[in-house]
């Protein structure tokens, strides 16, 4: 994606399936149009991942699965 969102106002949210234990969870961000913002849950300050639209919702269709 060759312009990032600006994301120091995103507000991030887990899936409600994903426990408290510290384990492997992915955060994503909303509001963002064009972009899907992704990150560590147990590393907030780490790198963000941008995946288009698109590509997010074939990844979430395929978790139903």
């Amino acid at each position: 994606m060759a312009n990032s969102p600006d994301l120091r106002n995103a507000r991030w949210r887990k899936s409600s399936y994903s426990g408290n234990t510290g384990g492997d969870c992915v955060e994503v961000a909303d509001g963002f149009p064009g972009a899907v913002p992704l990150r560590d849950s147990k590393n907030t300050g780490g790198p963000v991942l941008l995946v288009g639209p698109d590509a997010w919702r074939a990844f979430v269709d395929g978790l139903r699965r």
